[in-house]
């Protein structure tokens, strides 16, 4: 799309479209270039039909072989497609062989069989070899249908020797030798015989005995053995020759070596070692959880009732949910890419790269929440990603209209034609600048280039330059003029009011005569906001994602799309390569819907205080979903299907067809009879037909109102239906409904560059979502502001899996709210769309029955929609040592030696499955000890005020707004660790804390004042509420910020010791008498 490098803005509802300072829109127009197809055994051509369509062997894959080759395996080999290994069906022509099922699609008497009556024989073979070289082959022999009437019937050369596997055997007669005539190969390319007619050399009828096999009697292992073993070594010679010395072999055969045919990845189960013992403990935990729920319901406590009841209740809700969290990880799995198989598949030197296209989306709403430099890095990073130039495209989202990140995007550009290409010159990593020169590593290793050093010198002075004026655009943007921004040629800014603007579009990168410094094209980048007007719903980031599904889908279409937040960078340039060893899998690709790669972090303290890695969730829980149907969707680093968000259902794989057999008789109920399959078998397929059919006309019909603009007429409702259909699930754009039927991505034919314009201007306005499918069915779904948990839910539930991938080097990195307030604030929003989810339709618990929706992944899209209702347990559970110190009472009665065991048990059983979590996902005791820690802070602060949120938002209206947390710090390494900010999420853990330490003291001093007998029972309380101050000690210390001298742990022990020695030193008193106070008799008289 050519708009000159000028702004498009524009509404549909109010008929305005207006291209800013432009002179002329030329005309792109799309050519499909059409080729032949090679047949990947024998490398020559494959032929086409009477009617024009190529011969296609294998229905299920579609795996290009020629005819010779088809027919050949069928008589000679294994009878099975070499690609998806499903069984070849009979073709009309092709005469039958052993395993061939009844087909009714066509009468082909004159070819099914073969006739061996001595007086006619055809070798399929040679028929169609005949066929073939109709075409023109050069080299190849036409020979027609040969009988046996025309062959010598005179005795061998007794000079050739007669051959059995190989070796010569003078115990057969030469009447009952099989005589191996080495075929004729044209251009020395056939792998399969041909047939070969020499008067010289004839062939005397052979008796053979069909109970036996043919290798028996040495047909098809002397010569077909050696030419295999003769290719494959050929095969591997190529492959040495690309491995280690780079060169690209233009030669058919080369696909279909040994590394080009296996599989793009690779599951690695847990190893047994590990597993099997983690299984054990999980099945050991259950039934010791199971005693212990008996033994503590049957002894109550009935001098604290209350206390002993509350107890029981949260303690069943703790397994509840542990369970929920618990079986999902039953199987974990992990997954290995093997990037150098699909280079040779798909990239070839000389030809046109085969990798498919991807969108990339970046969002971002607030320039100043989160800084443009920021977002600057995370574009560099994708326009310099080691991926065809030409298919990529990165649309970036400004929800929030901001001059400030147009400029910014503007200069990004600008540097772009400098920084792409010194990236892909030198192979750098990571390729966001930011980062980049922030290692602290040698970056001379591995590189041999002399110029490197002066280049990376100049690029640095380069990035500095251009972030000098990125914080300009910043500086400047702090203060709004009072008649609002003006861009540079004096037009005002169309997005000057937030909430009430038109659609904006701006192809800054990828339009003709824009290139790099070296003279290259660069992957397309392009700025979209989306249109806003009073009174619409704009569905927040969801219906900011939806507008870019469709704009990009007029622009360029691609049948996969990347979604990053704007401060997740590309820190492993070849991670779009690691998802498309998935998605682009021929075997398992057509069911996976995304693949979803982990969060990693920059810039957070080494300690993790506040658990923002998140390690035991991205290395324990999402390898262990993996293994089920695949992980959860988390908002950012996920790259999907296209097709998978317009809400169609994953591809089903059919079953293929019991094999029928008509040697049992008509009456036999269990087998039944040959004709009731043939019957069966001939409605199944007309009624696949009749769909087929169908479907087709859906499309045509679609395609054809799409191409002549057709409006609606009453006489023509039969014939516009399906196009009202896909206007109900799509909108009422042509061109996007065209393009949501390329199901491998492009733009339609023909399409200029101002009707694809005022078609982008279309699907970003703001009602063009309504009375469609939008947000419901289609695209991110609505309902809840973590739109990232609903969308991947819907797609699971139509039968797609995802996958999980784990490089070697973290795909994608980002910045995390270090600061305690926005970190609690970010958890309120996460919980905040759980408790949505759990109160909306679309809630896993009661959602989603009868589709593809597995039970183990159901349970962990419960457990991650319910952990918010944990906060009213846990907050009471956290409270109750605290009473129970004040009150002197426990919640458990006097312990036996049963009981002891129980309780002991418990403990070992969760150490002990702690313990092979963290062996078999690779987590470090440090990870699991925060985020056990984190969990109890935000279940009692930020999970507690979403659910009380939630429930006023569904049952009385009350709309509460998330704040979008700060990205990054740059007042120095952790500076915003320290800040404290004031947020009321702070209230519940303070008091808790507070309440637990007086508690503490209390019972130690009560201990101290009656005697040494009061010790025993208070040892179990002080454990209950030492673990709870223990678990809120990160808040505590990000409670009392920074301490520039004294560390926080001194000050809180100094406060504890000081409070339980003062209370020791008034029970000893020192200054008075063991014996107390000695009275003696008053000398004085009083009376």
């Amino acid at each position: 799309m050519d708009t000159n490098g000028r702004l498009v803005a524009g509404s549909h509802n109010r008929n305005e479209f207006v291209l800013i300072n432009a002179d002329e829109i030329g005309r792109v127009t799309s050519v499909k270039e059409l080729s032949g197809q090679i047949c990947q055994i024998c490398g020559d051509e494959i032929e086409f039909s009477a009617d024009g369509e190529p011969f296609v062997a294998c229905n299920e894959c579609a795996f290009p072989i020629c005819r010779p080759c088809y027919e050949y395996e069928r008589r000679e080999g294994n009878q099975s497609c070499p690609q998806c290994k499903t069984r070849f069906k009979r073709i009309k022509g092709s005469p039958r062989v052993d395993g061939d099922e009844d087909e009714d699609e066509f009468d082909d008497l004159d070819n099914e069989f073969d006739y061996n009556n001595g007086n006619e024989r055809r070798d399929p073979h040679q028929i169609a070899e005949s066929t073939h070289s109709t075409r023109g082959n050069i080299g190849r022999t036409s020979s027609g249908i040969t009988n046996s009437s025309d062959m010598d019937a005179a005795a061998v050369n007794s000079e050739i020797p007669l051959l059995t596997y190989g070796q010569e055997d003078d115990t057969i007669s030469a009447d009952k030798h099989a005589l191996i005539i080495p075929p004729f190969m044209s251009r020395g390319k056939r792998v399969h015989p041909m047939p070969f007619n020499d008067s010289s050399m004839t062939l005397p009828p052979r008796p053979m005995d069909p109970k036996k096999d043919l290798a028996v009697y040495g047909y098809g292992t002397v010569a077909w053995k050696e030419r295999m073993e003769e290719w494959k070594k050929k095969q591997n010679n190529k492959l040495q020759v690309v491995k280690h010395q780079g060169e690209e072999l233009d030669d058919p055969d080369l696909p279909k070596m040994d590394e080009g045919r296996q599989p793009l990845s690779r599951k690695l189960p847990i190893s047994s070692s590990k597993i099997n013992p983690y299984r054990m403990v999980i099945i050991l935990r259950m039934v010791i959880l199971g005693l212990f729920f008996h033994y503590r319901i049957l002894h109550p406590v009935k001098d604290a009732y209350g206390l002993w009841l509350t107890s029981i209740i949260c303690e069943i809700w703790f397994a509840v949910s542990w369970i929920f969290d618990q079986f999902p990880k039953w199987s974990p799995i992990e997954r290995e890419t093997y990037l150098d198989r699909l280079s040779l598949r798909y990239e070839k030197e000389g030809k046109p790269s085969e990798l498919a296209s991807v969108d990339v989306f970046v969002s971002t709403v607030d320039p100043l929440k989160e800084p443009p430099l920021i977002t600057a890095n995370t574009v560099l990073s994708i326009l310099a990603a080691d991926y065809p130039i030409d298919k990529v495209a990165c649309y970036v989202s400004d929800d929030g209209a901001a001059m400030l990140t147009f400029e910014a995007l503007s200069e990004t550009s600008e540097f772009a034609r400098k920084w792409v290409p010194f990236c892909k010159k030198f192979s750098i990593e990571p390729r966001a600048p930011e980062w980049y020169f922030a290692e602290k590593v040698d970056y001379l290793r591995d590189k041999v280039e002399p110029t490197f050093v002066r280049e990376r010198r100049a690029m640095k002075r380069e990035y500095e330059e251009f972030k000098v004026r990125i914080n300009g655009l910043v500086a400047m943007a702090q203060k709004v003029p009072e008649e609002g921004w003006t861009m540079q040629d004096g037009t005002p800014w169309p997005g000057n009011n937030v909430r009430d603007h038109p659609g904006m579009i701006q192809v800054f990168l990828g339009q003709n005569g824009v290139k790099d410094i070296e003279g290259n094209e660069l992957p397309h980048l392009i700025y979209v906001s989306r249109e806003k007007r009073p009174g619409f719903d704009h569905h927040k980031k969801a219906g900011a994602m939806n507008s870019l599904i469709r704009v990009s889908a007029v622009i360029s279409n691609a049948p996969y799309i990347l979604n990053v937040d704007c401060d997740h960078y590309i820190n492993n340039s070849k991670a779009l390569r690691e998802a498309m060893c998935f998605l682009m899998d021929p075997q398992a690709g057509k069911k996976i819907c995304y693949v979803q790669f982990p969060q990693r972090f920059d810039g957070i303290d080494r300690h993790d205080r506040y658990s923002n890695r998140n390690v035991v969730f991205f290395d324990i829980n999402m390898k262990g979903l993996d293994g089920i149907q695949g992980p959860i969707y988390v908002g950012t680093g996920c790259v999907f299907r296209r097709q998978a968000l317009y809400g169609y259902d994953a591809p089903k794989k059919t079953k293929p067809p019991g094999k029928t057999c008509n040697c049992w008789p008509n009456w036999c109920c269990c087998f039944g009879s040959r004709k009731k399959t043939k019957s069966k078998k001939s409605k199944d397929a007309n009624n696949k037909k009749k769909i087929k059919s169908r479907e087709a006309s859906t499309q045509i019909h679609a395609l054809e109102n799409i191409e002549e603009g057709i409006e609606g007429i009453d006489s023509e409702k039969s014939t516009l239906m399906p196009q009202i259909k896909f206007e109900k699930k799509f909108g009422q754009s042509p061109v996007f409904i065209a393009s949501a039927l390329l199901e491998e991505g492009g733009v339609p034919r023909g399409a200029s560059s101002a009707s694809l314009l005022k078609e982008a201007i279309h699907v970003i306005s703001c009602g063009y979502e309504d009375k469609t499918e939008w947000g419901k069915e289609v695209g991110w779904i609505y309902g809840s502001v973590t739109e990232d948990i609903l969308t991947g839910f819907k797609m699971h539930c139509h039968g797609w899996r995802s996958v999980y991938c784990i490089p070697k080097r973290p795909a994608f990195k980002g910045s995390a709210p270090i600061n305690l307030s926005d970190r609690l604030h970010q958890v309120l929003r996460w919980a905040l769309g759980s408790v949505e989810i759990l109160l909306s339709r679309h809630c896993p618990i009661w959602y989603g029955y009868g589709c593809g929706l597995k039970p183990l992944e159901r349970f962990s899209y419960i457990n991650s929609v319910v952990y918010p209702l944990t906060s009213l347990p846990l907050l009471a559970y956290c409270t109750l040592p605290a009473v129970c110190l004040l009150t002197g009472k426990f919640i458990v009665p006097e312990i036996s030696n049963y009981a002891s065991l129980l309780f002991m048990g418990l403990f070992i059983s969760i150490a002990a499955t702690s313990i092979l979590e963290m062996q078999w996902g690779k987590v470090g005791i440090d990870d699991l000890w925060r985020n056990e820690q984190f969990w109890v802070i935000g279940g009692v602060s930020s999970h507690f005020f979403a659910l009380v949120q939630g429930l006023l938002k569904v049952l009385a209206g009350v709309s509460t707004n998330f704040t979008v947390t700060s990205k990054a710090a740059d007042d120095g390494e952790f500076s915003e660790l320290y800040l404290f900010k004031w947020t009321s999420l702070l209230i519940p853990p303070m008091t808790l804390m507070i309440i637990n330490i007086i508690g503490v003291v209390v019972g130690i001093s009560d201990a101290i004042s009656n005697g040494y007998e009061t010790w025993g029972p208070l040892f179990g309380r002080l454990f209950f509420a030492i673990w709870v101050i223990v678990h809120l000690y990160p808040f505590l210390k990000g409670f009392m910020g920074k301490q520039n001298r004294l560390p926080t742990i001194i000050i809180v022990w100094s406060i504890l010791l000081a409070s339980i020695f003062s209370l020791l030193w008034v029970r000893i008193n020192p200054f008075l008498a063991r014996g107390g106070i000695v009275l003696e008799v008053c000398g004085l008289d009083c009376n």
